[in-house]
């Protein structure tokens, strides 16, 4: 089922856009988009694993420009679209809970779910909303999407020839697993 659409990003990581294609995905994902980079960082970094720390750069800058984007909506925004994308997730009765985190842990929340499964946009439209501290804002998120970005790419580099096989050889399994993370991300989201 995965197959045709695996072997499409793996083309695509050889194509002269695929960079700039991930870095949409990135930046769309912090900001509003539910799929995670992800879903092209792995692949493109297995298929050019000589330009892993690129590639990771690369995302990172997105993913954090994407970010400043869900700042600004949560911050400026929240009385349209903030509100509106907050409901999408399903998460408009969580808005007080996340303010009254951002006020007790704001830096932790961001250092934590930055690198967990959580979808990104709902903590930068949350840093928005809690008027958390934007400078304080920009070096957490920075930090733990690059600690993200770059653990995945120091592994895929070092380890790309076995994880590579090993995704081919049970791509179904690895594909529903990283859906099942996806969702779980939505989920635990809900839970706070």
């Amino acid at each position: 089922m995965f197959r045709g659409m695996y072997n499409w990003v793996l083309r695509l990581a050889h194509h002269r856009h695929a960079t700039a294609s991930m870095a949409a995905v990135s930046f769309a994902e912090s900001s509003f988009f539910p799929i995670p980079p992800d879903v092209m960082l792995v692949p493109m970094i297995l298929a050019r694993r000589d330009k892993a720390y690129f590639i990771a750069t690369i995302c990172t800058i997105a993913s954090i420009l994407g970010g400043i984007l869900g700042y600004f909506i949560g911050y400026a925004l929240y009385d349209s679209v903030g509100q509106w994308l907050i409901g999408v997730y399903g998460m408009t009765d969580k808005i007080e809970s996340f303010r009254h985190w951002y006020q007790e842990y704001g830096a932790a929340v961001i250092l934590l779910k930055g690198l967990t499964p959580i979808p990104f946009k709902i903590v930068t439209i949350a840093s928005g909303i809690a008027g958390f501290s934007f400078p304080l804002f920009i070096l957490t998120a920075t930090v733990t999407r690059a600690a993200r970005f770059f653990l995945i790419a120091a592994l895929l580099k070092r380890y790309g020839e076995p994880v590579q096989a090993f995704i081919e050889k049970r791509l179904d399994l690895f594909a529903w697993g990283f859906l099942a993370l996806l969702v779980a991300g939505f989920a635990l989201v809900t839970l706070f």
